[in-house]
């Protein structure tokens, strides 16, 4: 039976570490001061190194070797019995199937022998994560206060899981995901000694697969290459499910001409292909990101060929940037909910419906009466001077400062935005509904967009709206993005915005949601378009049922 390639190429020298500098220097740097750690943590995501870096430290640790900077050396009879699995005093335990307190209670009555053939006795602990309390428990001493001769090497991918009295015994390593430059590299010197047919392009792709994780796309070249053909980009979307570059291109074409026959067509051409929609989810995702990284100017971050690169520039010059971070999201909860969805192309069908809906537009008086509204859909349309004025003076300083200096009681909207006198024009949500709020939200949007963009993606992050006492209450998921709406002119100006297109003075109030320590006031129905909102809106009471 053949040896697998991550097997086969897995590191035996420090040097053949790769995307993990920080904690190779760190841990040469121990074994040439001869200060090896008693107990070490290595976390850090699947297939980036932890039980390699593990088994060079134990190899090191108990190589032959005299000269401290060489070690290991790769070739003394212990660095070769390590190599082999023939070392009997490195001991790697699966925690995973080793979680009882008995474990680890044997574990503590062998420990206490001296090493059979090396200088320490090493213990890896592979997903420690996975360790019962009590096993924990019965661990601490052992790690507080090991034999001189023992070493204890844990490793996890869910660090936040490993108990604190655990973690302060422990010298802590965080491993990290490893660029896809750095993978493509070595996965060429592997295909060369290998004598594997395969593009730059195809790699390219198998690292992106392998999402930072270097085993992963070592595994993948090795399914590949188990075909016995010439591996060729569009061999490997077939077997590893992935859409055409040209298929996520298409798709984003669509969304920015609003083409809903061409997009849905393309999104089902790419799945009846044999794409995972999961996965094609998470490629339109990282494109949009690529489109956003082009806007701020970071284009150095996208690794990409130079003919992507420029319809990439292409599609970033369309985009809104508050419409594109809208699509980024709306996309990416696609990516996470397509893997529980009875109907596996719905989510995506979902983000794409919602990506090309198009916003109720902004108007003024003159325009509805002069002329139907034309909704523009391939283009964006410039404002004219008269538009731009007509914006300005709903957030213009001159406004804020008369209606802070005058009483009444009703807010003075400029000619050019009377809603012919509504008869319900009242402050407080008298002559309002959560639903009116609700319906308004995009206009407000949209005209804040024209003033404000960064304003707008500020409101554009809240998830709920409510009223409550008079005031329009939007909630956020973080108290970051509720601190940052308060600050400045932000909250100025989305009140005044909603008090222009509802046409009645507005208060806005924010508050975090799903906060633990939320007062009674806070504290309300926040789903859109909920029952009791509703029942409220109609005159329905809260009580508590005894």
């Amino acid at each position: 039976m053949s040896e697998a390639l991550y097997r086969k190429w897995r590191p035996k020298l420090w040097d053949e570490v790769v995307g993990q500098d920080h904690i190779v220097q760190t841990i040469r740097n121990a074994i040439r001061s001869d200060r090896i750690g008693h107990a070490y943590l290595f976390s850090g995501p699947r297939g980036t190194g932890k039980t390699t870096t593990a088994r060079l430290l134990a190899k090191a640790a108990n190589c032959l070797e005299k000269d401290s900077n060489k070690r290991p050396c790769n070739k003394c009879e212990h660095c070769e019995s390590v190599n082999n699995n023939r070392f009997m005093d490195l001991i790697e335990i699966d925690a995973a199937s080793n979680t009882s307190v008995d474990d680890i209670r044997d574990l503590r009555e062998k420990i206490g022998f001296s090493p059979s053939q090396g200088q320490y006795k090493v213990y890896i602990i592979d997903e420690v994560h996975m360790l019962s309390t009590a096993a924990f428990n019965a661990l601490l001493k052992t790690l507080e206060e090991p034999p001189a001769h023992a070493i204890f090497i844990l490793a996890t991918t869910e660090v936040h899981k490993i108990p604190a009295t655990v973690l302060s015994r422990c010298q802590r390593h965080e491993f990290r995901r490893i660029p896809v430059n750095t993978i493509v590299s070595l996965l060429k010197g592997i295909v060369k000694k290998e004598k594997i047919k395969i593009d730059d392009e195809t790699l390219t792709l198998i690292a992106r697969q392998s999402t930072g994780a270097l085993r992963d796309a070592i595994s993948l070249l090795d399914q590949l290459a188990s075909t016995g053909e010439v591996i060729t980009l569009d061999r490997a979307q077939e077997v590893l499910g992935t859409a055409t570059n040209q298929s996520v291109i298409e798709l984003v074409g669509a969304i920015l001409v609003k083409d809903a026959a061409a997009g849905m067509s393309c999104l089902h051409q790419a799945l009846d292909s044999g794409s995972d929609p999961r996965q094609f989810a998470r490629q339109i995702v990282e494109y949009l990101r690529g489109l956003m990284l082009l806007q701020m100017e970071k284009g150095d971050l996208i690794d990409v060929t130079n003919e992507i690169r420029l319809v990439m520039s292409k599609h970033a010059g369309q985009f809104d940037l508050s419409a594109l971070m809208d699509a980024i999201r709306l996309f990416n909860t696609a990516a996470n909910e397509s893997r529980l969805a009875f109907q596996p192309s719905l989510a995506l069908e979902l983000a794409f419906a919602q990506t090309i809906q198009e916003p109720k537009e902004f108007s003024s008086v003159e325009e509805v009466n002069e002329k139907p509204i034309h909704r523009e859909t391939s283009q964006k349309r410039e404002l004219n001077a008269s538009e731009k004025e007509s914006i300005e003076s709903v957030f213009s300083k001159k406004n804020v400062e008369s209606e802070k200096k005058s009483d009444v009681s009703k807010v003075e909207v400029d000619d050019s935005f009377s809603l012919d006198d509504p008869q319900d024009k009242q402050i407080g949500d008298t002559a309002l509904s959560i639903i009116k709020v609700r319906e308004a939200v995009p206009e407000v949007r949209t005209l804040i967009r024209k003033y404000r963009k960064y304003t707008e993606a500020l409101l554009a992050s809240a998830r709920s709206y409510n009223l409550k006492k008079g005031f329009i209450v939007i909630g956020f998921q973080s108290p970051v993005l509720k601190e940052q709406f308060e600050k400045g002119e932000h909250l100025d100006i989305i009140q005044r915005a909603f008090s222009h297109v509802l046409g009645v003075e507005t208060k806005i109030r924010a508050v975090v949601i799903n906060a633990k320590d939320q007062t009674d006031d806070q504290i309300m129905d926040f789903e859109s378009g909920g029952l009791v909102s509703a029942a409220l809106d109609l005159g329905g009471k809260l009580v508590d049922k005894e």
